[in-house]
């Protein structure tokens, strides 16, 4: 693959990484509306829901009640919200440069596999249902794969532009740098 493909592709998966964290981030805004169209679509209406509609009812219950009585706990979900456009906005870094800036495609893995501990741990603490932790993990492997990808196509451009800045000649079987 030559180097225009490359940054190509490179710039395609940053964007979608960015593109993902900007609506992660948008969707913790308007929770209550969210968990209201969730509840009708999955039918928690029920006199005895059971399963994900259970949950989405509980946690919808749970919700209006605080927001109701703690409008302020609200406060809490922007600031996530906010923590996921700074995050976004520093891939823009890698975007301008990715070779330079290939670190943030290291960090952003680090980020995405240390989700899996997290919602693992803090999910059975917070008594979070299984499948729902496995939900939150899915979005750590589905963001680590692009990073990846990034990360290791960063990784060829790096070495070529090694080799075009500082040609190697054999003679004799030894390796004389300029």
């Amino acid at each position: 693959m030559n180097r225009e493909q490359l940054l190509k592709r490179i710039k395609l998966l940053t964007w979608l990484f960015i593109a993902g964290l900007f609506l992660s981030g948008a969707t913790a805004i308007p929770l209550q509306a969210e968990l209201e169209m969730a509840a009708k679509f999955v039918g928690a209406g029920a006199v005895h829901p059971s399963g994900f509609a259970s949950w989405i009812l509980k946690v919808r219950t749970a919700l209006d009640s605080t927001y109701s009585a703690y409008p302020f706990m609200a406060y809490g979900t922007d600031w996530l919200a906010f923590g996921h456009f700074v995050i976004a906005i520093a891939f823009v870094g890698a975007l301008r440069d990715p070779v330079r800036n290939r670190w943030l495609y290291l960090f952003g893995m680090i980020a995405c596999v240390l989700v899996i501990p997290y919602a693992m741990i803090c999910g059975a603490v917070r008594g979070i249902p299984f499948y729902w932790r496995l939900i939150d993990c899915s979005f750590g492997i589905i963001g680590f794969v692009p990073l990846w990808f990034c990360w290791r196509w960063t990784g060829e451009l790096e070495r070529a532009n090694m080799q075009r800045q500082s040609p190697c000649h054999y003679e004799s079987g030894a390796d004389i740098r300029r």
